[in-house]
């Protein structure tokens, strides 16, 4: 009974002990050991449990509560299970303000089923408190970009905030908020990367200002890892780097390739040095930075993954005008084991570059064919595994060397047949001559004779020789070209027989495009080795250009740099046949038609006909016209500015009349019409007078243009009068006589001449002496008029002594008068002949000159009457000298 009370006893102790519990609230286990640890904003909570908790065998859970400025921000729960009780506990928190920017305190309590702790454990950790400008937290924090960020500014004591903000981001996705007496929060969404360095949070107060550094970026991104060996003894991994992360300076990514650190896998690359055996393997490369890290894996077998080294010490073994042998070697001995495919790149500056393959186990040998004689080339060499082909190698350090010289190419030979045939060659390129070309050799026969062959040479760069040839044959010319090392092969065209009275093939217009001509022809089936088409300038003396077009094409695409714009071409189709080429068509046009320049028309006239002006102007020549003539406008305007036309299709045209004008003042512009437009415009002003007018006009014109004339010619006589009188009226000249002549004659008797009509005045006739010798011929001067001479035959005088006598009677009745017969010839005392008669003549002829140029009738003396005469000679020319008192 006793034992039962004390059952009863201690369940109401209990009981009220219970009780009593509920009432405070209390529980007596409960958090031991409390410690704080924090790392840039983590918060690493620790505790223990009190030895009281011990016996408890259900779940026991410890309820934390995080308060920033006196304001709850956090509260989460801590389950503890039965077997872990007793044994140390962790919490770790990351609070969204730095732990700087103000007070965070934790306070830790504990529940077991409906009973709870007191808060017995409570840790603070303080804020920081800026003493002289403001402070900016977090520093130097690593963000990744599209985050949500908070910073906070503290303030000194009694400073107040003007400007909280993150520089180069928008101010629509930033707030601002008050988290104690003296911190301010930012909260923004990081929307731009930073740029090289960091991104500044400023803080601006009245007084003073300051900031801190942010970087904002992204977590590494890499991909597509490939690994590969080049030496059976190092593994090599390649892959793509991802995006720029923006954070090179606070946190670059780092690179391992298995466990190893990559010195070089910013780079994308990385090696690691082991033996490299048959067999699948997973190769794995991972990249790490403050925002992220990223693992790369790549499965291969590397025995099939081998990329070569570049082949060394390329050269050339042995060198001809079109091959090359060539040498090389391997720095890897495992590749002379390989089987092997190398390619040798050849560039030479001419046409593309080629490629060739070589295959070989441990190749280290090639040879080159099909080169150009005497040509400079530069090789490169590259090869590959042939049985698992993964990648080439790189290229080979660049081997230069030159082939040697060899004969020219035949050349590419062409006539031109006109009045005379011409042939041209094209000049050899640098790859076709195979060295420097010397001369052009020339050869000629008739086809139907060749054993007339002709020869001829021209030296270089000379691309055309003319021939003369017989209109009637047909020629096979052959050119050949040498150089150094010889002659090329022979080069034919057959010239046909010139103006061989067939028909005319005429031209028909081209239009150009592209700076060029499309052409087009028609098959023949003469062509039986193809077709030549050539082109030149219409006019001028420029060559000719030509190309050559196999037999199944009958269209081409002529481009050429000497084909200039506003020129007119010529362009000629001809079947390439076994003998002459056949000409098929022409065409003529211009790869663009320009406009033509003013003042095209030269010389540029009108004329009135009545109330119609003709406008007239030369034609054209087709070095003026960069165009095709259509036709011509002439335009004319008169005073009232009132514009009228007249126009004609016929580009021959050379004339253009405008009909029934009125009496103004008209300006006439003539316009010739291309496919560019009217241009070439050229001007000229008319003024129309009535009919009328224009009669009397040419009147006046004309006599003023007589009178002129007139004029000119009085002047021009009184101005020479003097050389006219001398040229109608020459002066005579006077006979002297000699005195041996004279006193050669024996005797004189008077003579008498008769004057009729005239005045007779009586002469003295002088003593004449008889010459028993006289020269056959003698000169007469007149001593009183020098420079006139009169040549007649010469008079042969007898040689025996002949008197003559003067009668005195005469003596000065013929002191001014002088009988002249031009005859014969006197020999004078100066020496010079006189004009005298000779032995056969019949008649004397006698002259008389008066002082003032009077002529007096001649008299005759007939033979019979010269018989009776007194004086035993015959005297034909009798100079009767003026008396001294006169002279």
């Amino acid at each position: 009974m006793m034992i039962a009370w004390m059952i009863l006893a201690s369940l109401f102790c209990n009981s009220a002990q219970d009780g009593n519990s509920k009432e405070d609230g209390a529980f007596p286990c409960g958090p031991d050991s409390m410690t704080v640890r924090t790392l840039n904003q983590n918060i690493l909570l620790t505790w223990e449990d009190k030895p009281s908790c011990k016996p408890l065998n259900d779940e026991l859970t410890y309820d934390l509560e995080v308060f920033i400025a006196d304001k709850q921000i956090h509260r989460e729960k801590v389950a503890v299970s039965p077997d872990q009780i007793g044994s140390t506990h962790y919490w770790n928190w990351t609070s969204h303000f730095a732990l700087e920017c103000a007070t965070h305190t934790l306070r830790l309590s504990s529940r077991y089923k409906n009973q709870s702790s007191q808060w017995k454990q409570e840790r603070t950790i303080p804020g920081h408190k800026a003493l002289d400008w403001p402070e900016v937290f977090p520093r130097d924090k690593v963000f990744q970009l599209g985050s949500r960020a908070t910073f906070c500014c503290v303030l000194p004591t009694g400073e107040s905030l003007e400007k909280l903000y993150l520089s180069g981001n928008s101010s629509a996705n930033q707030n601002i908020s008050q988290i104690g007496s003296h911190a301010y929060a930012l909260t923004v969404d990081l929307n731009r990367a930073s740029s090289t360095s960091c991104t500044d949070v400023k803080c601006e107060t009245k007084t003073s200002d300051n900031g801190a550094c942010a970087y904002i970026g992204y977590p590494p991104a890499d991909r597509d890892l490939s690994c590969e060996t080049q030496d059976f003894q190092t593994v090599e991994c390649q892959w793509t780097v991802g995006r720029n992360t923006h954070l090179a300076i606070a946190s670059p990514t780092t690179y391992q390739l298995l466990g190893s650190v990559c010195a070089e896998g910013f780079k994308g690359r990385c090696s690691h040095k082991m033996q490299v055996e048959a067999g699948e393997r997973l190769w794995t490369v991972t990249a790490q930075n403050q925002l992220g890290t990223i693992t790369l894996t790549h499965e291969a077998d590397l025995t099939k993954r081998v990329h070569m080294f570049a082949p060394e010490g390329v050269k050339v073994s042995e060198v001809g005008a079109r091959n090359v042998s060539l040498k090389w070697e391997w720095s890897v001995q495992t590749y002379n084991h390989l089987n092997l495919t190398c390619q040798l790149h050849i560039s030479h500056g001419y046409a593309q570059n080629s490629t060739s393959e070589s295959v070989g186990v441990g190749l280290t040998s090639a040879i080159l064919k099909d080169l150009i004689p005497n040509w400079t080339y530069t090789l490169m060499i590259r090869c590959s595994t042939t049985q698992h082909f993964w990648k080439w190698s790189k290229w080979s350090l660049e081997l230069t060397f030159q082939t040697l010289g060899d004969v020219p190419d035949a050349l590419d030979v062409w006539t031109q047949v006109k009045d005379k045939s011409v042939i041209t060659w094209k000049v050899p390129l640098a790859h076709q001559s195979h060295g420097d070309i010397i001369d052009y050799a020339i050869t000629w026969a008739p086809t139907k004779t060749p054993d007339r062959r002709e020869k001829s040479s021209v030296t270089h760069p000379k691309n055309s020789f003319a021939l003369r040839l017989n209109s009637t044959d047909e020629y096979a010319v052959s050119v050949t070209a040498r150089n150094s090392n010889g002659s090329s092969s022979p080069s034919s065209v057959t010239i046909p027989i010139l103006n061989p009275g067939g028909g005319v093939i005429k031209s028909s217009r081209i239009l150009g495009s592209n700076g060029g001509f499309n052409l087009s022809w028609s098959p023949s089936p003469s062509a039986s080795c193809g077709f030549i088409v050539d082109w030149r300038p219409f006019v001028g003396t420029s060559g000719v250009d030509w190309l050559r077009v196999p037999p199944t094409e009958t269209n081409v695409n002529i481009h050429s740099k000497s084909l200039g714009e506003g020129v007119r071409y010529l362009l000629s189709v001809h079947a390439c046949t076994q003998g002459a080429p056949v000409l098929l068509e022409r065409r003529e046009g211009y790869i663009k038609e320009k406009i033509i320049p003013d003042g095209l028309f030269k010389p540029f006239t009108w004329t009135q006909r009545n109330m119609d002006v003709e406008v007239t102007w030369n034609r054209v020549s087709l070095q003026e016209q960069p165009a095709f003539i259509q036709g011509y406008v002439l335009y004319w305007v008169d005073n009232n500015n009132i514009v009228m036309n007249i126009s004609t299709d016929n580009p021959q045209a050379t004339s253009l009349t405008a009909r029934n004008l009125q009496i103004s003042s008209y300006s006439f512009t003539l316009k010739a019409r291309t496919a560019v437009g009217e241009c070439g415009a050229t001007h000229v002003t008319a003024i129309l007078n009535s009919p009328t007018d224009n009669l009397i006009s040419a009147i006046c014109i004309t006599l003023v243009t007589l009178l002129v004339f007139l004029l000119l010619f009085v002047v021009f006589c009184c101005r020479h009068w003097e050389c006219i009188k001398l040229e109608l009226y020459p002066p005579i000249p006077k006979p002297v006589f000699k005195e041996k002549w004279i006193a050669s004659l024996k005797s004189c008797h008077p003579v008498f001449m008769e004057m009729s009509h005239h005045e007779i005045e009586l002469m003295t006739i002088p003593k004449l002496h008889c010459k028993s010798e006289v020269s056959a011929e003698t000169d007469c001067v007149d001593q009183g008029h020098v420079g006139t001479t009169n040549r007649v035959e010469a008079l042969s005088i007898p040689s025996t002594a002949m008197t003559c006598e003067t009668p005195p009677s005469a003596s000065s009745s013929l002191a001014r008068t002088t009988y002249l017969n031009s005859s014969y010839n006197l020999m004078l005392n100066n020496g010079v002949q006189q004009p005298i008669f000779g032995p056969g003549s019949q008649e004397t002829h006698s002259l008389v000159t008066r002082s003032n140029g009077y002529h007096p009738q001649r008299n005759t003396v007939h033979p019979e009457d010269a018989s009776e005469s007194l004086l035993p000679c015959v005297f034909t020319y009798i100079l009767l000298p003026r008396s001294a008192s006169t002279e």
